[in-house]
Formats: structure tokens, C-alpha cells, sequence
């Protein structure tokens, strides 16, 4: 099953009328415009040009059968297709480089053999992830530009191919929707953007009932990531590392002490991104710690 682009929303909310309908457990591909909506076509096209009612597009809203407010919704990227090319732009005042910034620029980025062109020196293996993917709040209507509880644009480079990304269920059927891929970003998306790019993202769904953890979680390659959003950095820091303490102590039954002295030697906190309404840290812990106490996070 495929929901084209077409269908696309911007803002997450309960009031979007879903397009398809799944049970859990089904696979569902969601084809992606990139966050400029397809836009830029070429150099000559400016980000300050662009229709900005039209950035950040996110496919769906699909509802989940079954799906109850108060459960959890597992989503397993199963895969990430891109195009074969991405855009990349800069504006002055934009992100932390802004200042510095005197003039826009629009690059348009060839993807060739698994690798992003950015010049001619420099060959950038692809990583594809996927920017947007939430699911509705339960009262408010958030734009598809801003990450919160719900998910939403978090830009966390680790959702990718592989990885399982567990979100809150705030109104019946969840209303998942997702957009933004990016064939490569950094840490931080400094300069606003990585190669934004379009393409599909294909996801297994499933609900989870009587488990209570603290969400968004991921889980990819070897580890386990608390991923929160706030105001500001600090803040966001602050709830990733606040919410991993809640998980061991709560999920892993370990001594709340205990809980901080094995953050402070094998937790990694990093930043998602620092460009969004609001900004976007996560809280990373080997993921054998888990295995360690046998706890089934399913």
C-alpha cells in the first residue's frame, strides 16, 4: 500500500481527515515531497522566493485500527528510497550561521552510487533518515515544522532504515504522518537544512497496549534514545536525560542513584537539531544495558 504526496499535510492535528486506513501490524509506503514541497528545480530557484505555506509537507495522516488514546505506536522504518538529487539552500538570519550568511544560495546535490556530490573534491556517503514523522496531539494543531511530544520534526539523523521509533497515541487511530527525508544531515542541521530530498519511506505499524514509556523513543543499531524538545537546548538536553533516568528507574527497576551514576559514564547526549521552533536533543545508552535486565520494551 502507497499514499502518494499529494495527500499532505502541515500541520499535525486531530482534526486531519486520515487518507487510508491499516490495521496493526500492516506495512504502508509514504511517498515524500522534500520540505520545500518539490520547489527548486534548479540554482536559479531562491528559498526566499519559495511559497512558504507550501514548506515542511508531510504524508497522511494514516489511521491505525485499533489504535486507542493511552497506547503506544511502534513504527520499524523498514526502508528509505531517495531521489536522485537533493537540494540544499542558505539565507541570511537563518539558523546559527545566519549572521554570517550575506546572500542566499540554492545547491543542487547529485546522489550517485550511494554517495551525496557535493563538489567535486567532495564525495558524502548517504545516510537517508527521515525528518517529520509523528503522530496527532491531542488538543493542539502543530505545525509539521515544529518537533514536540508527538514527534513531528525532530531531525534526528538515527531514524533511519532499521530503526524502531516509538511515538505517543494521543487520539484514537494515531494519524501517522511523515515527510522531510534527507539524504545526508549532520548532527545539529546547522545551516538549516540537510540534502532535502524526496522519496519514500516505507514503515511496519504496530500498537502497543499496557506499556508506559517515555516517548518519543528510538531504538537503532546498538543503542536506545530518548529524543525531547523545548525551547531552547538546554532544556531539551535536560528532558532527554530526565526521561532516560525515568525509564531505567521505572522500566529497568534500577536504584534512581544508580540510574544517574550509569548515565553520567555510558549515556551520550547529542543534538538532533538546533534550527526548528523548537530545539531537539536525544539521550543515547547502549541498548545491552536493556538486554541486561531482560526487559521486553514490546
Amino acid at each position: 500500500m502507497k499514499i502518494k504526496c499529494s495527500n499532505s499535510v502541515f500541520c499535525m492535528s486531530y482534526k486531519n481527515k486520515p487518507v487510508e486506513t491499516i490495521n496493526s501490524g500492516d506495512t504502508i509506503t509514504f511517498e515524500t515531497y522534500d520540505c520545500f514541497n518539490n520547489q527548486i528545480q534548479n540554482e536559479s530557484h531562491l528559498l526566499g522566493e519559495l511559497n512558504w505555506d507550501l514548506i515542511n509537507p508531510a504524508t497522511g495522516p494514516v489511521y491505525v485500527q485499533d489504535a486507542k488514546a493511552g497506547d503506544i505506536l511502534k513504527v520499524e522504518i523498514v526502508d528509505i528510497k531517495i531521489a536522485d538529487k537533493g537540494v540544499m539552500v542558505t539565507i541570511p538570519n537563518l539558523g546559527p550561521i545566519g549572521e554570517d550568511t550575506t546572500k542566499e544560495k540554492t545547491k543542487i546535490v547529485p546522489i550517485r552510487d550511494g554517495k551525496a556530490i557535493f563538489n567535486d573534491k567532495i564525495h558524502i556517503p548517504i545516510n537517508p533518515m527521515i525528518g517529520v514523522i509523528g503522530t496527532a496531539p491531542k488538543e493542539e494543531e502543530i505545525p509539521t515544522g515544529t518537533p514536540k511530544e508527538h514527534g513531528g520534526n525532530m531531525d534526528c539523523k538515527r531514524i533511519v532504515k532499521g530503526a524502531i521509533l516509538y511515538l505517543p497515541i494521543n487520539v484514537d487511530g494515531a494519524l501517522l504522518a511523515i515527510g522531510d527525508l534527507h539524504a545526508v544531515m549532520g548532527d545539529g542541521e546547522t545551516g538549516c537544512c540537510g540534502v532535502e530530498i524526496p522519496g519514500e519511506a516505507t514503515v511496519k505499524v504496530e500498537v502497543i497496549k499496557g506499556k508506559d514509556l517515555p516517548l518519543p523513543m528510538l531504538i537503532e543499531g546498538k543503542d536506545i534514545i530518548t529524543i525531547a524538545s523545548a525551547e531552547t537546548l538546554d532544556e531539551a538536553s535536560v528532558i532527554a536525560t530526565k526521561n532516560m533516568h525515568k525509564f531505567l528507574i521505572d522500566n529497568l527497576k534500577i536504584e534512581a542513584n544508580e540510574a544517574t551514576m550509569l548515565l553520567s559514564i555510558i549515556g551520550d547526549l547529542r543534538i538532533c537539531q538546533i534550527v526548528d521552533p523548537l530545539k531537539t536533543a536525544r539521550m543515547e545508552l547502549p541498548l545491552w544495558v536493556v538486554e541486561k535486565y531482560n526487559y521486553n520494551i514490546d
